[in-house]
């Protein structure tokens, strides 16, 4: 039988904090911007989600349900140095790690059973290292794909831990609302509503050419698998689909370009770390912008060699920015990123003489290893060290 395991980092970045400083814990903590200030909710602790507190809400609305709320501002390096021990940690235990996002992975524990015992007891293991290396506390679902050991994750948060046995993927199924079946949105909540449609059982009695009649070919096909325990591939990587991106949004809106310039630097150098940390490489740059008007922009262009560095991958991101950004409306949210990844690793025809990025790489992955052995902001970028003093 095949084994995945989901690990999920309870509340990662308000729990990172909480360990950080003893003196938040038990206490609601609001990840993201400060009252008062232009923001959105990041991440926050179970205590703060009591209040009804949720991720992506306005921070204004977040104070509103809970003033008293410790409230932070992302320390993003920091989650990411804590993510990337953890995942390392992963590895002891098998070499098939699938991070989706800094707070999830899925590890393929299949055959590990002589080294490790029994899928339960491997589990145990590994949350009990991991609590007594970082103090945090993850929840792991176990079953025989993706979707299902997702779920598993889910059911007993936080600090959790299910398995969902051979067989017994529907009689799970059915302990579970529609709702909380991965890939079904407020769309298809409704028309499931319109159907009289309550609960996974009767959506089960639904063929899957009936299915595929009310939600289309797609739609239909994934309501078919997912409630039978079938993985209906939501989290497959397929080729080209796969991207790395950061974003941020501006406290205040601006129209400060040197402002932009210096968060768009900070931004493609995370954009580099990530794919150098993740071994990837891609060919496409993006850029995200969205105006004080709520207006939003995506724009991308597609390279003939890869980008090998934070300088390029900058310099086409500023491209893109001089493009689209009509300088009169101030900018609220500003992102960047890349996609057509393919693996770091794949063999490539070299060119003769190694270029100016390629060199430049080399230095980047050094920084990257020094700031991954090393807590704090040790080695930065001259212009980002100018930014911090500004």
């Amino acid at each position: 039988m095949t084994v995945i395991f989901h690990v999920d980092l309870d509340a990662f970045y308000a729990s990172v904090e909480q360990v950080d400083h003893p003196e938040y814990r038990g206490k609601p903590v609001i990840i993201g911007a400060l009252p008062g200030t232009r923001g959105v909710v990041s991440a926050c602790s179970y205590e703060a989600r009591k209040f009804g507190v949720r991720s992506a809400m306005p921070i204004s609305q977040a104070y509103r349900k809970c003033p008293s709320a410790i409230f932070l501002r992302v320390r993003m390096q920091r989650y990411q140095e804590v993510s990337c021990k953890i995942m390392e940690l992963f590895e002891k235990y098998t070499p098939e790690v699938y991070q989706i996002s800094i707070d999830e992975a899925f590890l393929d524990m299949t055959g590990t059973e002589r080294l490790f015992g029994s899928p339960l007891d491997a589990a145990r293991r590994i949350k009990e290292e991991v609590k007594e290396k970082t103090g945090l506390t993850i929840s792991i679902g176990i079953a025989g794909n993706r979707y299902l050991a997702k779920l598993a994750s889910d059911y007993k948060k936080p600090d959790g831990l299910y398995m969902v046995k051979e067989g017994e993927e529907e009689a799970f199924l059915d302990n579970l609302q529609v709702k909380d079946l991965w890939g079904v949105g407020k769309k298809t909540l409704e028309r499931l509503e319109d159907l009289n449609i309550r609960s996974i059982p009767q959506l089960r009695q639904f063929s899957e050419a009936l299915l595929k009649s009310i939600f289309g070919k797609a739609g239909g096909a994934y309501l078919y698998r997912a409630v039978r325990g079938i993985d209906p591939g939501i989290f497959r990587q397929e080729p080209g689909s796969h991207s790395i991106s950061h974003e941020i949004t501006f406290e205040a809106d601006t129209r400060d370009r040197e402002v932009i310039k210096k968060c768009l630097l900070e931004l493609t150098h995370q954009v580099m770390f990530r794919m150098i940390k993740d071994c990837y490489r891609g060919k496409t740059v993006f850029l995200k912008l969205r105006y004080s008007d709520f207006t939003t922009i995506t724009v991308q262009t597609t390279l003939r060699h890869f980008v090998n560095s934070a300088e390029e991958l900058y310099s086409m991101a500023m491209q893109l920015l001089e493009k689209r950004w009509d300088r009169i409306r101030p900018i609220r949210l500003l992102g960047t990123g890349v996609s057509s990844l393919e693996r770091a690793d794949t063999p490539r025809q070299h060119e003769l003489f190694e270029d100016e990025y390629d060199k430049k790489k080399k230095v980047e992955e050094a920084v990257y290893n020094i700031r991954r052995k090393m807590p704090g902001n040790i080695v930065i970028k001259a212009s980002l060290l100018k930014k911090r003093e500004d």
